[in-house]
Order: structure tokens, then C-alpha cells, then sequence
């Protein structure tokens, strides 16, 4: 939810100059934050993210992967789905769900950052992708129908929000029954203090925004989701759905998140 200090224009903004920078200079991305080099460690960027072989892909696509995870990898794709990517950055994550979903499916990606936006659109005309479409947008409020989706991924975007339960509300909104949430992201265990959240430096490196899990798990269920799952990267032997809030200092790392919208008819 919006900080108490900072509000949330004031965070889009930082998120959007941050990654604005990033798309026109071709820097690195969150992963190369200077705001802590705890992050960098659960952090990674390009091929190394991926269990799958990314090196077809221009230099301009796997350059501007800036997530924490594969979402990929847990998204279970089919041929003719519509999937939509929060965040969509660069496209890679895009491009990787239209090699599953072939070219029956659908894949949308939405970015509020209209340089990355720019940089996506090159980077679909470079691959030739028809399937793939980029929208600008707020996840926040997304441009996107209702119940028109298969499966929603991310990959390190919704910790950058300063709204998740209203993200998670569209998420659920979008989704067809049935349909389900695969996202890679940055969560916590304990809190951030009011004046590290004020840090829009490491609010915008996908830091002090992040959320304990026991609040990402409520707003799931709150928003109508089903079958949550939160995992800790590269530990899939902890379910942490169900743990009680942590009241410590944060410890931050990445997690593997799903939920399905439930089908009612069946």
C-alpha cells in the first residue's frame, strides 16, 4: 500500500526516471543498484537468470533483463494462451512466453516507462514476433479487459509498486477463471522502517518496497486468489503462504510466487 511518507506518484515517478535511465543509457538494471549489496546477491541479470538458453536473443533484450528470477519456469505455458507480463521492461520475458504460446497465443506486455517501452518495440520488430504486443500502463490499473487472460507472469516489478493489494485486485480482474499468477519478486521477512522506505533510491532498485510475505500472502487471498504459494528462490522445500508476520528488521530475498483465480463453474 502507499507509504506513509512518500506518496505514490512520487514513487511511479522514481521508478520510471530509474528505469527511463536504464532503457536510454543501456545501463544494468536493478540488479547493479547501489543501495545494497545484499540485494545484488539475490539479484541477477541476463543469460544466468533463465533456466532456459536466452543467447538467440539480441543483446538488447537479455541487456535489459532486470528481474530476480525465471518466471518462465514456474508459469507452466501451453500453446495458444493469452499471457500478460507486469512490467514488461525490455520484452524478455515477453518473448520468452511467445516461443511457448506460439503463434495461436497472445502474449501483452504492459510498462508505465515509455523509453522501455521504445526499447521492447525495436526489440519485437528486431525478432519478428507478431503475438507479442507492448501497452503503456500502471499495473496499478491496468489496459487490459476483463477475465481475457490465461496466465499473468512478472519478474522483479511488483515490489516496485507502491499499491500491491491494487495490483494483485487487476491481477485477479484480468485473469480468466481458472487462469493463474506466476511471479518471480523481491519479498521480505520483517519490515522496512518508514525512513528506509523514504529511500526512493532503494525503493526504485527493488529494495525498501518489498513486502513481508505474510502480507503478500493476505493480499492474495483478500484480492480472491487460491492455491497461493510463496517459495524462497532455489528452496522449494518452505512454504511460506502461511507464516505469521515477522516483527524484525527486514530480510530480503527472492521468492517464487503463484496463485490460480479460482473457476467457480466447475
Amino acid at each position: 500500500m502507499t507509504n506513509n511518507t512518500i506518496s505514490t506518484d512520487q514513487i511511479h515517478l522514481a521508478v520510471q526516471e530509474r528505469y527511463g535511465r536504464i532503457a536510454s543509457g543501456f545501463q544494468t538494471g536493478c540488479c547493479a543498484t547501489d543501495a545494497g549489496a545484499d540485494y545484488v546477491q539475490e539479484c541477477g541479470c541476463g543469460a544466468e537468470l533463465y533456466d532456459v538458453d536466452v543467447s538467440q536473443l539480441p543483446a538488447d533484450v537479455t541487456g535489459l533483463s532486470l528481474g530476480c528470477g525465471d518466471p518462465i519456469a514456474i508459469a507452466s505455458l501451453a500453446p495458444g494462451q493469452t499471457v500478460l507480463d507486469l512490467g514488461s521492461g525490455g520484452g524478455i520475458d515477453c518473448f520468452l512466453a511467445a516461443e511457448r504460446v506460439g503463434p495461436t497465443g497472445h502474449v501483452i506486455g504492459v510498462d508505465m516507462t515509455p523509453a522501455m517501452l521504445e526499447k521492447a518495440n525495436r526489440n519485437k520488430a528486431k525478432l519478428g514476433v507478431a503475438h507479442v504486443e507492448f501497452r503503456q500502463g500502471h499495473i496499478e490499473a491496468l489496459p487490459v479487459a476483463d477475465a481475457s487472460v490465461d496466465v499473468i507472469i512478472s519478474n522483479c516489478v511488483i515490489n516496485l509498486s507502491p499499491d500491491k493489494p491494487a495490483v494483485l485486485r487487476e491481477a485477479f480482474r484480468v485473469l480468466k477463471p481458472g487462469g493463474r499468477l506466476a511471479v518471480s519478486d523481491m519479498v521480505t521477512r520483517g519490515q522496512f522502517t518508514p525512513q528506509e522506505r523514504a529511500d526512493m533510491s532503494a525503493w526504485a532498485g527493488c529494495i525498501t518496497g518489498a513486502e513481508d510475505v505474510a502480507d503478500m500472502a493476505a493480499w492474495l487471498r483478500e484480492a480472491g486468489f487460491a492455491q497461493v504459494s510463496l517459495q524462497k528462490k532455489g528452496d522449494d522445500t518452505v512454504e511460506l503462504a502461511d507464516v505469521a508476520p515477522h516483527m524484525g528488521s527486514a530480510e530480503i530475498f527472492s521468492a517464487r510466487i503463484t496463485a490460480v483465480k479460482p473457476d467457480l463453474a466447475r
